[in-house]
């Protein structure tokens, strides 16, 4: 199979990249290498992928005519290109542009693919709001720029399905860890500042807060899990996750038993948008596909410090 992963030098993309690639699939990685974080870690992950046998080409979505020089035969298309998180430093203009009208231009290109199988747009938990709990058919209430976009590129995927144009899905994922993590979230900093013996930043109240952080191993098993179940997941919003549920406190003591050091707080005042609760229903992806994550809180941030220690020390 000949597959098209976006965003392919970024944590998630790269690492479905790589599981293409080792399945024996043909992968094409694109990828704008924004500036956001680190152009020096998504050019690690692009090597990575490169080194597996895929290719990665510099491509920036926004530009409506940026796919018109590659070939449009391929099988899948898994959409993890984004403007991700919540930034101080980007605007909403920023979002819309990345996460809206870069997932429009590659509908264009998908109505090209004619062997198209399916269309994977990757989502996010975020779309539910402040609380993250529910089964999919819950009522959207996204409280962050994120989220809204996110919502509006889902949209825009799951109408081309309904319209028979391409089968497609969207997969909302929940807070995913583990190797090749971005340098702002949570368990990378962590772990750069407590080897460091340098203060973490808490934002307030969110020592409390309750996510289902998932090892990036068991969100892939989820994502590939949709090929040679295209009937079954055509038209569908799947959640992916685990459902064990730990709070910051439980993830920073999590990082502290690990390197063996106490990590210093700094508290911050709280953030705009940020989610109170995360806990995936995932009764729908067992259903569908058979998914199970399997790996502990403590199992995924051993193996995030072992990366971090061999590639940003």
């Amino acid at each position: 199979m000949k597959i098209l992963v976006t965003g392919a030098a970024g944590f998630i993309g790269s690492h479905c990249a790589e599981r293409f690639l080792h399945m024996g699939h043909k992968v094409v990685g694109i990828d704008n290498f924004s500036t956001y974080y680190s152009k020096d870690l998504k050019i690690k992950n692009a090597e990575a992928v490169k080194a597996s046998g895929g290719e990665i080409l510099t491509i920036d979505l926004r530009d409506l005519y940026a796919l018109d020089d590659i070939d449009s035969d391929f099988d899948y298309i898994f959409h993890f290109a984004a403007q991700p998180g919540l930034s101080k430093t980007a605007t909403y203009e920023d979002y819309y542009s990345n996460n809206v009208i870069g997932t429009q231009n590659l509908i264009v290109f998908s109505k090209k693919c004619k062997n198209l199988k399916l269309f994977v747009n990757i989502g996010t938990s975020s779309i539910y709001g402040l609380e993250a709990t529910f089964p999919e058919d819950a009522t959207p209430k996204p409280a962050s720029d994120y989220g809204v976009t996110k919502y509006k590129a889902e949209q825009l995927v799951i109408e081309n399905s309904y319209n028979k144009f391409f089968k497609a899905c969207s997969l909302r994922l929940y807070s995913v860890i583990g190797p090749r993590e971005r340098p702002e979230k949570m368990y990378t900093k962590l772990i750069d500042l407590g080897l460091k013996g340098e203060p973490f930043p808490l934002f307030e109240g969110s020592e409390k807060h309750l996510r289902s952080f998932t090892f990036v191993g068991d969100i892939i098993d989820g994502i590939i899990s949709v090929i040679g179940n295209e009937d079954k997941v055509n038209g569908e919003i799947i959640n992916l996750g685990t459902e064990a549920e730990y709070t910051t406190k439980q993830g920073i003591e999590a990082v502290e038993k690990v390197i063996d050091k106490s990590i210093k707080l700094e508290v911050k005042p709280k953030r705009i948008g940020d989610q109170l609760r995360t806990k995936a229903n995932i009764d729908k992806a067992r259903k569908l596909l058979g998914y199970n994550p399997q790996t502990t809180l403590f199992q995924s941030v051993k193996a995030q410090v072992k990366w971090f220690k061999d590639n940003c020390l």
